[in-house]
């Protein structure tokens, strides 16, 4: 028998969902306001392009499996009206987990192997952010215009006087032809649970993706948690890039030198651990949805 959902009174969740709205606006505002003007963030954007969900979604709260929204004086939550919800004889509203399922049981399955898989792995911190060098080694064009700090020839030296590791396919399906086989490894979309490992920033930064992509099962503060860790984790992947990110308040990490990999290894240290704790995190999620 499904257990019975926790319900929230209307003042807890319409704090909750205010208080929730209020921290994800820090990130919206500017990019709205950014996008009416025509312009662009050479960091902060990817974080609406690469990642494919949209302001609007990100701002809503959703409470996650096992809880339902008592009515408030205006009537039944906003919920009631959104995919995958449904109310209750006494006015309250949940996730109706037995509808999610039955179109989302497979990706929730994949979610949570990946996140297993990849926290069964010790952190591996020997990449120094090179990746975002091997993407730029060679190419008569960029995919960001910037300007390279070492310029062409200085980057290229950097990527041919360091071992390339790197495990994340949607960071090596951007190298350039002539740095694919500089890579110690060859990462396929298929391999991707056999390679991914918690001390890759990109893996790191994915907790988000895997977030929303379970939306609305997951609850709105671990994904702003997963957003907010992402925001941090691009600030240093590209602060170790080959761009010189000075002009936009970016101090570069500069990773060719000992004590820039230093202090990247420190910070990949520090979000390994972050994204530990919000891995798993997450795959509670995915159980409970799985288990009932």
């Amino acid at each position: 028998m499904p257990a019975v959902p926790t319900r929230l009174p209307a003042e807890e969740w319409t704090a909750r969902a205010a208080a929730h709205e209020e921290r994800i606006e820090r990130w919206t505002a500017p990019h709205r306001e950014r996008r009416r003007r025509g312009a662009t963030h050479p960091v902060l954007d990817f974080l609406f392009t690469y990642y494919s969900e949209t302001p609007s979604r990100l701002r809503r709260w959703h409470p996650g499996p096992g809880t339902a929204l008592a009515p408030s004086s205006a009537g039944p939550a906003p919920h009631a009206g959104w995919r995958w919800y449904a109310a209750d004889d006494d006015g309250g509203v949940r996730l109706d987990t037995a509808a999610y399922l039955a179109e989302r049981r497979e990706a929730v399955r994949f979610v949570r192997d990946l996140l297993t898989a990849t926290a069964s792995r010790a952190p591996f911190t020997g990449c120094f952010g090179l990746h975002e060098w091997a993407m730029v080694y060679r190419a008569d064009e960029r995919r960001h215009p910037l300007p390279l700090r070492l310029g062409q020839a200085g980057t290229d030296a950097v990527v041919e006087g360091h071992p390339i590791r790197c495990t994340h396919f949607d960071a090596f399906r951007f190298f350039t032809p002539a740095a694919v086989g500089l890579n110690r490894v060859q990462p396929t979309r298929e391999t991707q649970p056999a390679l991914e490992q918690p001390g890759c920033l990109h893996a790191t930064m994915d907790l988000y993706k895997w977030a929303y992509k379970l939306s609305p099962a997951v609850p709105g503060e671990l994904l702003a948690d997963c957003f907010e860790l992402a925001v941090d984790v691009r600030g240093l992947d590209m602060r170790a890039s080959p761009y010189d990110l000075r002009a936009h308040g970016y101090e570069p990490v500069a990773i060719e030198t000992p004590e820039g990999r230093a202090d990247y290894v420190a910070a990949q240290r520090e979000f390994a651990a972050r994204g530990a704790a919000l891995r798993s995190r997450l795959t509670d999620v995915c159980d409970r949805l799985l288990v009932g």
